[in-house]
């Protein structure tokens, strides 16, 4: 068992995004079983690009500020409350047009994957 606070651990920048962060809260460093746990930051202008994910689903927590996020054909304005289910092979992105941070928790199995670029 592990209890951390995100104060303890460093937002780093994503990896072909703009303006945007993500957080490894729990991963399989801290020795989860089934689960890990990050927290997304993307600043005003920020976007991160459209991507899938083959092998995985992945669940999502909309914290704090509205952005847009397309899932498949569909595009959405979410914000805080909101939950977003994003299918394995499902094309998805997120943009931040707003004028406020938008942070989201985002939970995923605990395994490797891949991330396709599109």
């Amino acid at each position: 068992m592990v209890v951390k606070n995100e104060k303890d651990v460093e937002p780093v920048p994503l990896q072909d995004a703009e303006k945007a962060f993500i957080q490894p809260l729990m991963t399989r460093l801290d020795g989860t079983q089934q689960l890990e746990l990050r927290r997304f930051l993307i600043k005003p202008g920020g976007r991160i690009p459209a991507h899938l994910h083959p092998e995985i689903e992945h669940v999502q927590y909309v914290l704090r500020g509205k952005y847009t996020v397309k899932i498949g054909e569909e595009v959405y304005e979410v914000k805080p409350g909101d939950v977003i289910h994003i299918p394995p092979n499902t094309l998805h992105y997120y943009e931040n047009n707003g004028d406020e941070d938008a942070v989201f928790l985002c939970t995923i199995p605990k395994r490797e994957y891949t991330t396709v670029m599109l």
